[in-house]
């Protein structure tokens, strides 16, 4: 919930910071919600702290604490969307049901040519039906690390990228020449 357009290791740090308070359902229940926002500020997205809130309420009322093991139940909480629903669904149930397609997916495999979409979900619907179902829990790894070292949304570093001879997106960094001029 809080990775959302957020550096990892601004993510780190704010859950470092909650972990002081009890990172658990309970605890964030209890703690209120302008100390959660000054915790997760400088995620830049305090306003998490509202679907934090929210989303610990309904794992305490409805699933007893626990983590819900669909896809519709995930989704169904506050501040969950498909991307992170399909993650939880992987990492804590080892249950595939979709791939998981963030801005760096989203953004990689438009700027590879391997499809023109405008959104993830449309990329997610459309990877899932180009790729084997094997391969749905590797991709989000490989791409968001690529994303992240090579493929950068602004300045791709493309002149170190292997995949530069067949990324029809490829960005050929020129050198100027000067030329001196005698007096």
């Amino acid at each position: 919930m809080l990775s959302s357009q957020t550096k990892d290791e601004v993510n780190a740090a704010a859950m470092y910071r909650l972990k002081k308070y009890g990172c658990n359902v309970d605890a964030m229940i209890k703690i209120p919600t302008a100390e959660l926002e000054k915790l997760l500020c400088p995620v830049g997205f305090y306003r998490k702290a509202v679907f934090v809130k929210k989303a610990a309420e309904v794992l305490k009322e409805k699933y007893d604490g626990d983590v819900p093991d669909t896809l519709e139940d995930l989704c169904a909480l506050a501040g969950v969307g498909p991307k992170m629903a399909n993650l939880v669904l992987q990492i804590a149930w080892n249950k595939v049901e979709g791939i998981a397609v963030d801005t760096h997916v989203h953004r990689i495999v438009n700027r590879l040519g391997w499809m023109k979409t405008s959104t993830p979900e449309q990329t997610r619907v459309k990877l899932q039906e180009m790729l084997p179902r094997s391969q749905w829990t590797t991709i989000n790894p490989l791409l968001v690390g690529f994303g992240q070292q090579i493929c950068l949304p602004l300045g791709p570093k493309c002149d170190s990228c292997l995949c530069q001879g067949i990324c029809p997106s490829v960005v050929v960094k020129t050198v100027k020449k000067t030329t001196k001029t005698k007096k």
